[in-house]
């Protein structure tokens, strides 16, 4: 596979109103998208799971193909998943990326994940940070880990806008899976005054949690 016949394929899958559409989603025009729908990049990074290096080697100059990249990654199997991880997290530049960047392995193999997701989390870098949070709610939302979520929620750096909003989103998770736990942390206020509001809002906007809880939640708003 050549780089030129990957752009290709992906030229002629491109739609002109999904690309401004996404476009604007993204907020950073510095972005060059194409307009390819991710159900399309998922196929397309499906059948090429087994030229990952060659993938790898190609220029990031457009969305579509870093997301190719970070797909075909996310499908391989832990042991080669965890040759490539940090390469691809270096990749992530926007929080569409990120976010659907899901490498199923890792569900079975948490522990050995975990200062993968702590090294990630201590970085001064808002995506290395936002992969980290994410990766913890796709996986880690169990009682088991409450106190490694709560940690590293409590020292992340929410002053990056991409951060704070996955903290919240994290934090308003386990306020709908592992209530007790979460309504103790927030108790604490640990978290910026930003964050705390928006985890709450979050978690009241969710069809899974009472409306008895959700009253609770909200007269806990600062």
């Amino acid at each position: 596979m050549h780089y030129r016949e990957l752009l290709a394929e992906l030229e002629s899958n491109a739609d002109e109103s999904y690309k401004c559409f996404h476009k604007k989603l993204l907020k950073n025009d510095a972005i060059n998208v194409l307009g390819v729908r991710i159900p399309t990049l998922r196929k397309i990074a499906k059948k090429y799971k087994n030229d990952v290096d060659a993938l790898l080697s190609f220029p990031d100059k457009y969305y579509e193909v870093t997301f190719i990249k970070l797909t075909a990654v996310s499908l391989l199997g832990y042991e080669d998943f965890i040759k490539y991880v940090d390469r691809c997290v270096s990749l992530i530049d926007n929080w569409a990326t990120c976010d659907c960047f899901v490498p199923k392995c890792i569900l079975k193999h948490r522990e050995e994940f975990l200062p993968y997701i702590r090294r990630y989390a201590e970085a001064d870098k808002e995506f290395y940070q936002r992969f980290a949070l994410t990766t913890l709610l796709h996986f880690y939302v169990t009682e088991e880990y409450a106190d490694v979520i709560y940690g590293l929620v409590k020292n992340s750096n929410t002053n990056y806008y991409y951060v704070h909003m996955a903290a919240a989103w994290l934090v308003a998770e386990m306020l709908v899976k592992q209530y007790d736990s979460a309504k103790i942390f927030l108790s604490e206020n640990s978290l910026d005054k930003k964050t705390h509001n928006k985890a709450i809002q979050k978690a009241c906007e969710s069809f899974r949690l009472s409306d008895d809880r959700k009253n609770y939640l909200k007269g806990q708003k600062r």
